[in-house]
């Protein structure tokens, strides 16, 4: 039996989310036994409680009791965390076996330190599905760093490293978290490889004059730079702003710049904000989009900027770019011109990278596409090969089995 644990499952749209939800259900499809461990809340709607068991397409799911204080409050936050790990760790003493194997996320964060004297106590084999590392990126945003001295994060870490060191394997979503993992002193035969990946057959190219969302948001006739998702504390929005205060004026040789940010995050209403100070207009919101709408939403722009802040580079890896591949379309990367993305974009010449904070070389490169559609086209359909073809759901389950079937023994993994 696979049990995956954490925080939000489906119906929920939070990253880790839909994630999971494709792997649990994908596995479920082929024949595997799974369950899933979550709470009953939704990422964006704490209000609203989700069953607390049900069976969705053939995948058993538990959702336990938790607090319900919401992302805005640290000290909520932190107790909202607490609720979770126990009533998970309490729901998987009861569920798990000798054999069965574990899949622990990291939402929320730690919780490979809970999971691990559990698996052990129980016999099973575990699993940690890395997709950030904590307290690696609490620390370099600031969370809660007037109240966490030093050595607490130095104890967190010493924690995630022992359950980390334990775990019969680690994945990671990149190269760079890989390297991290190695220099944390966990063993090579104990970390896999698995990037994060696009449905690209949920997520399809559509062309601007077939796009409802593109007219209905009084897109036509633009050339539309986009941000799709979450825009938080792992981000650096002083690029994008700056593109937009230099393109304001838009270009004499090409059609209209038009922007458009879909969904949300902590620093969503910042960004607003500075937009209206600079008296910046022609800047369109949107809300999260329904999954079955991610084609229209990602095709509606004709080049995505996707961003993450260079010191969080082997923390995070910003898994909108494989939407953003999936509908066929450019990425402008803005962070480390090393990064993960980054190297992957250079490499198979599907956009650009700029620094963090260079709006004017960001502006450059917008601009640069805007005036050779033919490239852009070019480069969109490169970009959805390559989602086809190393990113898709279909081979990222097909990563996931074999690893499943490679796992070590509870004994092998524990030794």
């Amino acid at each position: 039996m696979l049990i995956f644990v954490n925080r939000y499952f489906h119906p929920d749209h939070s990253a880790t989310s839909q994630i999971l939800s494709d792997l649990a259900f994908g596995l479920s499809a082929r024949g595997h036994d799974v369950r899933v461990i979550a709470s009953q809340l939704r990422y964006d709607a704490p209000d609203d409680l989700l069953p607390a068991h049900e069976v969705i397409r053939g995948v058993e799911v538990f959702r336990v009791w938790t607090s319900r204080f919401g992302r805005d409050d640290l000290i909520g936050r932190a107790i909202d965390y607490a609720t979770f790990y126990l009533s998970a760790a309490w729901r998987l003493l009861r569920l798990a076996r000798a054999g069965d194997i574990i899949i622990a996320e990291t939402d929320p964060p730690m919780l490979s330190v809970i999971v691990a004297p559990i698996a052990h106590w129980r016999g099973a084999v575990l699993v940690n599905w890395l997709h950030d590392l904590f307290p690696e990126v609490a620390q370099a945003v600031g969370l809660g760093r007037r109240l966490l001295p030093g050595f607490v994060y130095d104890l967190l870490r010493a924690l995630r490293n022992a359950s980390l060191q334990a775990a019969a394997m680690n994945v990671a979503v990149g190269e760079k978290m890989s390297e991290q993992l190695s220099s944390l002193s966990v063993a090579s035969d104990r970390i896999a490889v698995i990037p994060n990946w696009a449905d690209a057959e949920l997520i399809r190219p559509v062309a601007p004059e077939d796009n409802p969302l593109r007219k209905e948001w009084g897109l036509d006739g633009s050339f539309v730079v986009g941000y799709s998702g979450n825009l938080g504390r792992a981000h650096d929005y002083r690029a994008m702003l700056g593109a937009i205060e230099r393109l304001s004026g838009g270009l004499s040789e090409a059609p209209t710049i038009g922007w458009l940010f879909v969904g949300g995050g902590a620093l969503h209403e910042a960004f607003r904000r500075e937009l209206r100070a600079k008296g910046l207009k022609g800047v369109l919101f949107a809300p999260y989009q329904p999954r079955e709408r991610l084609s229209e939403s990602l095709s509606a722009a004709d080049v995505h900027l996707v961003c993450l802040r260079p010191d969080l580079e082997g923390s995070i890896v910003p898994s909108k770019f494989y939407g953003v591949a999936a509908a066929g379309r450019p990425t402008i990367f803005i962070g480390d011109l090393d990064g993960e993305i980054a190297r992957i974009v250079r490499r198979n010449d599907l956009g650009s990278v700029a620094p963090q904070g260079d709006g004017e070389e960001v502006a450059a490169q917008i601009s640069a596409l805007a005036l050779d559609p033919a490239r852009c086209s070019d480069i969109g359909m490169k970009a959805r090969r390559l989602c086809v073809e190393e990113f898709d759901k279909r081979i990222a389950l097909d990563r996931w089995e074999r690893l499943l079937e490679r796992l070590p023994t509870r004994d092998a993994g524990a030794a």
